[in-house]
């Protein structure tokens, strides 16, 4: 599956910017789905996870205020950014946790795998962990993501 013009000057985007990360980071979700060739349905943003020092420190430097929480009930992050500044709006997440049942778990991938998209190069979850993560999400959206996954060799 080829990436959109949008995602791909975003991720590029992502990549050259995230240059700068002192500690791992990944692109999680829809884009992450599309980097490993699956369909991902309808990529609306990228999301970003990463460390608290690295957001703290890269953010700003692209005109992002950092901030904590979310807006949404089921995901919650230590600091939370959005960067407009690309095709496709970027949210950055440190921290990130997601709501399972009645407890609040840490979403922190234990593989990554290197993509080179363009001149940049973005990281992910390996295919496996992404499809369990989408999975523990819950949300209808992710878990077709990770069926499509599954479908991808």
């Amino acid at each position: 599956m080829a990436i959109s013009p949008a995602l791909s000057a975003s991720l590029t985007a992502v990549g050259t910017i995230m240059g700068q990360a002192n500690d791992p980071w990944w692109i999680i979700a829809s884009a992450a789905v599309a980097l490993h060739g699956a369909d991902p349905g309808h990529v609306a943003d990228v999301d970003v996870l990463l460390s608290a020092a690295d957001a703290n420190r890269i953010l700003p430097t692209i005109g992002v205020a950092v901030r904590g929480g979310s807006a949404h009930a089921t995901f919650r992050s230590s600091i939370f950014g959005s960067w407009p500044g690309t095709m496709l709006p970027v949210e950055f997440m440190a921290d990130f946790q997601h709501r399972s049942g009645g407890e609040w778990l840490p979403v922190q991938p234990a593989t990554r795998q290197a993509i080179k998209v363009d001149a940049a190069m973005v990281f992910v979850p390996e295919k496996a962990e992404l499809q369990a993560m989408l999975v523990a999400f819950g949300r209808p959206k992710d878990i077709e993501r990770a069926r499509s996954l599954a479908a991808v060799l």
